[in-house]
């Protein structure tokens, strides 16, 4: 037996970059086979291909829950972020990127300054 899953849908979530709420289209297929065998625990468990999965000949139920809520998980992008061309858009807290901004700023010019630091010893040995 062959499953076919779409998950089609949409959230709201925290941007990771700025913080407020970001809205997020979910939409992916997933397949699922399943195979009716007499010793569904050891198949399941020699299995090593994720989307196969094994049931008793005798089942006469499947349930779908834990497959539909990893599936949904799985759609879940791992990075919530407004796109770049929406960066300090409507959607975005200014604040905080103008504050990102600063803190990037100040590491660039920290980094830069210790990268050449142990240098100088070096710079007058004719």
């Amino acid at each position: 037996m062959q499953l076919h899953f779409d998950i089609d849908g949409s959230l709201e979530s925290a941007c990771d970059r700025c913080g407020n709420q970001l809205p997020i289209q979910l939409w992916d297929e997933f397949n699922l086979v399943v195979k009716m065998v007499d010793e569904p625990e050891l198949m399941n468990d020699q299995e090593e291909d994720p989307d196969v999965y094994y049931i008793s000949r005798g089942e006469s139920h499947l349930y779908l829950s834990d497959w539909i809520y990893e599936f949904v998980t799985l759609s879940i992008p791992l990075q919530k972020m407004c796109k770049e061309k929406e960066m300090g858009g409507p959607l975005c807290n200014k604040e905080v990127l103008e504050k990102l901004k600063k803190m990037e700023e100040a590491a660039q010019q920290e980094q830069h300054q210790t990268v050449w630091k142990g240098l100088d010893k070096f710079k007058n040995l004719d």
